[in-house]
């Protein structure tokens, strides 16, 4: 598949790459203001001469980027774990899917802990509807991005999601790099994590006609992504009012931006990484041979669902969610304490503030957020039984 792509273009940045790459995104002026804001009190020259003073990717995600966002969790007073690592092996290479919970954190953070533990990272999906400026394709590309193409005609994504399904494929088959991409695209705005078929459907188009055996070969392996909060859960409910009282809204390149922004440096509490297995020993239990396409399908969205629903890490807010939207106290005293119900109403009356709708409707919006944080816990549990 690879004589048939040009990758260039997608692909990310290799280390002979990295110097001219950040020669490229200092020549911004924007980038050299917003380092200003996130690293006060750095000279930005100096910065940029001890960037170029490292020789590799890796070194770049370990000693600048990683580093950020650890130093970045612990001033907000977030903490962060992850499990699973030691069932991986070494010398294969996975195709990570998660569900989706934040646009730049989990992608980032999953490489972070991969490094903290000894294991290189994987390349990311970075949709390019995402990158608005020259600068952040470059930093993208620099912190092992990968583009995926959503904007052109229909033909046109046609072609692109052949050439990215290639490419991943070559990455895993080949023994290249590892891959992380989201179940869906875009963050389940109501928590309601569900692997679209499309996804998989795009992740066929570069195998052959035998539809199990291509998954098989891609090692695919589920990733459950846990956040205490969500701190765009407020600008979640508010798109969630705009859409209802306005049928036409649609969210502008600058509301992309606020959730960038507000995902990094919004407290989360508790964050939880759990690498679950491989499935392939599930898809050649459950994949029988007289499966049609269709059938394929939908048991590979299945089975990926239940495994990343049943390995969530559930917190109290997850069980106040769903017991104040049914009315009832059915987990008060064994998966929350009334100080901890306290806590998080508290939590969710700030969050609220935050919303600013001229009709603002708050019983609606407290609705839609405790509803995203219950589906989690809805979904966890049909995953165990």
């Amino acid at each position: 598949m690879e004589l048939e792509y040009d990758f260039d273009a997608i692909r990310p940045y290799n280390d002979a790459e990295m110097q001219d790459a950040l020669k490229r995104a200092f020549s911004s002026e924007e980038l050299r203001s917003a380092i200003a804001l996130l690293f006060p009190g750095q000279n930005v020259d100096d910065f940029y001469k001890y960037l170029t003073s490292l020789k590799t990717i890796h070194d770049l995600q370990e000693k600048v980027v990683g580093t950020f966002f650890l130093d970045l969790l612990k001033k907000n007073g977030s903490e962060i774990s992850i499990s699973g690592l030691e069932g991986l092996d070494a010398d294969c290479k996975y195709l990570f899917i998660s569900n989706h919970r934040d646009i730049i954190l989990d992608a980032a953070l999953l490489d972070t802990l991969m490094i903290k533990n000894g294991f290189d990272t994987a390349e990311n999906a970075a949709g390019d509807n995402l990158i608005s400026k020259p600068w952040i394709m470059e930093l993208m590309k620099l912190n092992k991005n990968f583009i995926v193409q959503r904007s052109g005609t229909k033909r046109e994504i046609f072609e692109a999601s052949k050439r990215l399904s290639a490419y991943i494929r070559r990455n895993i088959v080949e023994g290249r790099n590892s891959v992380w991409i989201a179940q869906r695209e875009g963050r389940a705005k109501d928590s309601n994590d569900r692997t679209q078929e499309s996804v998989l459907k795009m992740f066929s188009m570069s195998g052959g006609k035998d539809l199990k055996q291509s998954f098989l070969e891609l090692n695919i392996t589920p990733v459950s992504i846990s956040y205490e909060y969500d701190s765009c859960d407020f600008l979640k409910a508010k798109e969630f009012q705009q859409k209802r009282d306005d049928a036409d809204f649609v969210k502008s390149a600058n509301d992309d931006v606020i959730s960038m922004k507000t995902g990094i440096m919004g407290y989360k509490g508790l964050i939880h990484f759990e690498v679950n297995k491989p499935i392939n020993d599930i898809l050649e239990r459950e994949i029988l041979d007289t499966d049609d396409r269709a059938t394929i399908l939908q048991k590979m969205a299945a089975i990926i669902d239940r495994e990343i629903h049943a390995n969530y890490r559930m917190y109290p807010g997850n069980y106040i969610a769903l017991d104040e939207l049914n009315g009832k106290t059915e987990y008060a005293g064994c998966k929350y304490t009334e100080k901890e119900k306290a806590a998080f109403d508290e939590y969710l009356a700030g969050q609220l503030a935050k919303i600013d709708l001229p009709n603002k409707d708050e019983a609606f919006l407290r609705e839609r957020m405790l509803t995203m944080y219950s589906n989690l816990l809805k979904n966890h549990l049909e995953a165990i039984r």
